[in-house]
């Protein structure tokens, strides 16, 4: 049987501090998806907005909160589009779907999302779920359970895991190599958003948080052979 994965990507992972895109992080991106592809896995991928928009930016401005979320929306969609295309040149079928009605870019829609899967789409989905105040942990978590996925992969920009505290401030930070959704909530740990949380609990789904920046990495957290923690719904 077929394992289907969601890969939950920053938006900051797709770029660098001088572009919105780093062309060798796509390209290596890319390579190690369709490696996964060629094994037979089927992939969905939700990529924030942040190499375009960020939060904290937009708050300085006084950009009011329902505006600042449309606009990290409309970054997700370009991120989405980018991926799709650079997913084609390297010889993967890959489309880009989106919450929002945007022109040149199909709308999204649970059947059609679940057959591009079938049929061997890597699916990008971009524009959140259309509405503000909820972020790309809960349309992660949303997505992969309408299109039945079996696993989240919450790719971090260099960080390998969910610790107890900031492990950039606390040198003695612990990570945990598993925990519940219960801990996270119980404990506010600022690795997946509450809602998300909940949802992911709800539906019986777990989540593996790793460090996308190791080589590799991503082939190797669909079967949690990376070092990263994995949230289940309970613990053993």
């Amino acid at each position: 049987m077929k394992k289907r994965v969601l890969l939950k990507l920053s938006g900051e992972a797709l770029g660098s501090d001088h572009d919105v895109f780093d062309i060798d992080k796509l390209n290596e991106l890319a390579k190690e998806i369709k490696e996964i592809v060629d094994e037979g896995k089927e992939v969905a991928i939700v990529c924030g907005g942040g190499n375009f928009v960020r939060g904290r930016t937009l708050e300085k401005l006084g950009i009011d909160r329902v505006k600042s979320d449309y606009m990290g929306m409309l970054g997700t969609i370009i991120n989405a589009m980018a991926l799709e295309s650079v997913l084609k040149n390297h010889g993967i079928k890959a489309k880009a779907l989106s919450a929002l009605d945007v022109a040149k870019v199909e709308s999204y829609d649970q059947e059609k999302s679940r057959q591009y899967l079938d049929d061997g789409y890597v699916t990008i989905f971009g524009g959140g779920i259309a509405w503000p105040y909820f972020s790309t942990d809960t349309t992660s978590a949303l997505r992969a359970i309408e299109n039945h996925c079996e696993l989240i992969l919450m790719a971090k920009n260099g960080t390998d895991g969910v610790y107890d505290s900031d492990p950039k401030l606390n040198p003695q930070a612990k990570r945990y190599d598993s925990l519940d959704y219960d801990t996270i909530i119980e404990k506010q740990l600022n690795v997946i958003d509450m809602t998300a949380a909940i949802m992911l609990k709800e539906h019986n789904l777990d989540s593996f948080v790793f460090d996308m920046n190791i080589k590799g990495n991503i082939k190797k957290a669909i079967n949690k052979e990376c070092l990263g923690t994995i949230i289940k719904t309970k613990e053993n």
